[in-house]
């Protein structure tokens, strides 16, 4: 009886160290890819996606950043843009790749924090599904005027439109490129924080809510600063304040709103128009880190700083930690703001 006991008894042992060899091998299987696969990358070519369509600012930046990591890397960078559905496409398509790294995306504000909330299904898990490696840049927005319409109602800065949008609720409207845009629900943080009621009047394109305001139609936007910016030099729009936490280096003497409105419910006033780069979920460290290490030197560079400046973009690498924190703190900012907008695309 004893020796049949022992018997049995190492064969549970057996048995249980064989499963657990099983289902390590099983977990080593699934795990994408292995250590020296991941030590030799690249071997091949990169596929990097831009959910937008060719000519725009992310696309301008990751052609940049793509020439560049060529050199790095060793390998060909194609740009390969894929636009619709406000960027889910590109997005999801990215998502929905091998974690080999041989897949990334030029990420944005819209496809990792106000789509998720805006649309009423989504492709894609902007967290679950994706592997932050860097955020690239910050794109602020800049709330101005039509220069007669602030002269007329004797409105010179944030205190002045704050004061007088509570003084004359719904009085006000402002334009922006559409429902869900970075101009719409600019504005309506804006008016949220600042307790102040104005009109929102939707176009179709960031380029025709700036004509409405240029041509008087509408009296503010919170606009693009890139595509403001040669309006604002020429007089012919009068800019208040930008929408980010820092003040924007091609206008340095323009405060933030978050500067320019204490006192009056605005101090954590921050708006930008970012963008950054992913890797599919799962994506070995190695590759993330690669890949980060050589993206932050290239936005470190002289030559992507001055490209940058053209466009109105600021440079804001980080460590995947910060920027997946980042991401996090947006989808709560976005979603907090779309619910109270009302702003939804079907």
């Amino acid at each position: 009886m004893l020796k049949t006991l022992i018997k049995a008894t190492k064969l549970a042992v057996a048995v249980t160290a064989l499963t657990s060899l099983t289902t390590l091998t099983v977990t080593a299987a699934h795990a994408a890819p292995a250590g020296p696969a991941a030590a030799n990358w690249p071997t091949k070519p990169l596929r990097f996606v831009v959910p937008y369509p060719a000519g725009g600012p992310l696309d301008t930046v990751a052609r940049a950043i793509g020439e560049k990591l060529r050199e790095e890397l060793g390998q060909p960078v194609v740009v390969e843009n894929k636009p619709g559905a406000g960027g889910n496409l590109g997005a999801d398509f990215v998502a929905k790749q091998p974690a080999d790294g041989y897949t990334i995306l030029m990420g944005a504000v819209a496809t990792h924090a106000i789509n998720p909330t805006l649309f009423t299904k989504m492709p894609y898990d902007p967290i679950r599904d994706f592997a932050p490696v860097t955020l690239v840049a910050d794109v602020p927005n800049v709330l101005v005027m039509h220069p007669g319409k602030a002269a007329e109602l004797h409105i010179n800065n944030v205190r002045d439109l704050v004061t007088y949008a509570r003084s004359h609720p719904g009085k006000l409207d402002y334009a922006s490129g559409g429902n869900g845009s970075a101009g719409h629900l600019s504005g309506e943080l804006f008016k949220s924080m600042a307790h102040v009621s104005m009109v929102h009047i939707p176009y179709n394109g960031a380029s025709p809510a700036q004509l409405s305001v240029l041509s008087g139609q509408t009296d503010l936007i919170f606009d693009n600063l890139a595509s403001a910016s040669a309006n604002i030099k020429a007089g012919k729009l009068k800019a208040f304040a930008v929408t980010t936490q820092a003040r924007a280096a091609a206008f340095p003497e323009l405060p933030t709103i978050a500067e320019a409105g204490k006192g009056l419910g605005l101090e954590g006033f921050d708006i930008s128009t970012w963008f950054g780069v992913f890797a599919p979920a799962n994506t070995p460290r190695e590759i993330v880190d690669r890949l980060n290490r050589d993206i932050v030197a290239i936005l470190k560079t002289e030559d992507m700083k001055a490209r940058l400046a053209r466009i109105g973009a600021q440079p804001a690498p980080t460590t995947p930690e910060q920027f997946a924190a980042l991401i996090r703190r947006e989808l709560k900012k976005y979603g907090e703001v779309v619910k109270v907008s009302g702003a939804k695309v079907d």
